[in-house]
């Protein structure tokens, strides 16, 4: 592709520290604002954003630091609960992260004086992902490079483990089926399990690997899509287990790939930090190449707005926000 089509970001926003993940929350939280988390080597930072395509008085892009978590390691994963709002009084913010000690950390803050951090232990390696239960908030899931995906209630006690067969990269919750979980493993399979059971009832075969990052479409429950080595692939898990569609997307090994939250044909994925620049590409299934490239310096996460055909990425000391236009 002709490098004429490599955009700089639309919006970005100056960080205090380099930042390792990004994640909008995907629940409504009661404000017109949409309240995105990010981590950096010491702290996560909450905060709402809010840009010029959802209110014209907005030069660009407007973010509001709400809380500071002195998080002391680095930061390698966020989840939002769906308990999170910001219509209550006291106001209810609540997350989890994962870091390199092994641990899930649990937030819990009114915003005012009130922070309660609780601490979950078991993993006995990298955890790589996590997800809250997006029904009611009240159960947590995370993958680790130990083989296991494991459940946890909001007290910090493991309800359930999956025994994996490789790295668990990715977990997925989804609100219109809260009764199984996605779970993406490195070897290329992704598994559905059935939580009441207890059983895996569906398998995905990607065919290669490494699977590095998965995702299950929200607006289309039957569309599940990875990047495996340097492709991104999609499955229609009603047809068969092997992918629908399959196109090499990055040069060197792809990191990320997220689903869209507004459009069921619209996906990002993201390649490797290169020694200058992360590609982040949105891609769109009716489209041959992708619709947008975008270039940031170094890049790490990737995370959706919850209505706007926009994403995140974080960098050094900087998020970089890409609106794409269709």
């Amino acid at each position: 592709m002709p490098d004429d089509t490599v955009r700089s970001a639309t919006y970005t926003v100056p960080c205090e520290d380099y930042v390792h993940v990004v994640e909008f929350s995907p629940y409504d939280c009661g404000s017109p604002a949409s309240l995105l988390a990010y981590g950096g080597n010491q702290y996560v930072v909450v905060g709402t954003c809010r840009f010029k395509e959802e209110d014209t008085e907005v030069e660009g892009v407007e973010f509001i630091s709400l809380q500071v978590f002195m998080h002391g390691v680095r930061v390698d994963a966020i989840a939002w609960s769906p308990e999170t709002r910001l219509d209550k009084l006291p106001p209810v913010i609540r997350l989890c992260t994962t870091a390199a000690d092994k641990k899930i950390r649990l937030w819990t803050s009114n915003l005012q004086n009130n922070c309660d951090v609780k601490l979950m232990e078991g993993h006995t390696s990298y955890i790589n992902h996590l997800v809250f239960e997006p029904a009611e908030g009240k159960q947590i899931a995370s993958v680790s490079d130990d083989h296991t995906c494991r459940v946890w209630d909001l007290d910090g006690n493991e309800t359930t483990s999956f025994r994996l067969r490789s790295p668990g990269v990715s977990v997925c919750w989804h609100p219109e089926d809260i009764c199984k979980l996605m779970v993406a493993e490195k070897k290329g399979t992704i598994r559905f399990y059935d939580l009441v059971t207890q059983h895996a009832i569906l398998s995905l075969d990607s065919g290669q690997m490494p699977l590095m990052s998965a995702d299950w479409c929200l607006t289309n429950t039957i569309k599940v899509g990875a990047v495996v080595a340097n492709d991104w692939v999609i499955w229609d898990i009603t047809r068969s287990s092997y992918p629908l569609e399959k196109r090499p997307a990055h040069v060197a090994k792809a990191r990320h790939f997220r689903w869209s939250r507004a459009n069921e044909n619209l996906f990002a994925t993201t390649g490797y930090p290169g020694k200058i620049n992360s590609q982040l590409l949105v891609h769109h299934l009716g489209h041959p190449q992708p619709v947008m490239i975008g270039s940031a310096s170094v890049g790490a996460g990737l995370s959706w707005h919850k209505t706007l055909p926009l994403c995140v990425v974080g960098g050094d000391r900087k998020l970089f926000f890409w609106m794409t236009e269709m």
